[in-house]
């Protein structure tokens, strides 16, 4: 089944990926990547898809969705270090994945966010993503 990462959230104050489910009155319903238990969030929540996150680079901003595939060929599709490894283990493997990163605007706590999300999709989803287009075509279907 492909990933869609466009239905695929973080929320803030919530830890973990989250699958966006349907519009609620006062919110969203989601389900839980890892437990697959639904809750309401709150339209006040800061609720992410991660289609929209993007890493600076020294020369442009790259998409999460190739940074993934990044992490995922250089891991040889294994688990990535656990986000609480020592910083030097996690600039090392972005070395390896996006070497031109920039070193002033994307800090080792975004790294602990990425390798959690590498985890959690590896673990709970798959790295073969829904490409935008698709996603459309299936809305227009429906």
């Amino acid at each position: 089944m492909k990933t869609d990462l466009t239905k695929t959230l973080t929320i803030s104050g919530m830890s973990g990926l989250y699958r966006y489910i349907s519009q609620a009155r006062n919110g969203a319903i989601v389900e839980s990547l890892v437990d697959g238990k639904r809750t309401c969030v709150g339209i006040a929540s800061k609720m992410t898809a991660l289609e929209d996150i993007s890493i600076y680079t020294d020369d442009e901003e790259v998409k999460l969705r190739q940074v993934l595939l990044n992490l995922h060929e250089v891991l040889g599709g294994e688990a990535a270090p656990s986000s609480k490894s020592d910083a030097s283990v996690l600039k090392e493997l972005f070395e390896k994945a996006l070497p031109n990163y920039d070193r002033d605007r994307f800090y080792v706590s975004h790294m602990k966010k990425v390798v959690d999300w590498y985890n959690c999709l590896l673990k709970y989803a798959s790295f073969d993503f829904e490409d935008e287009q698709e996603g459309n075509n299936e809305q227009a279907a429906e």
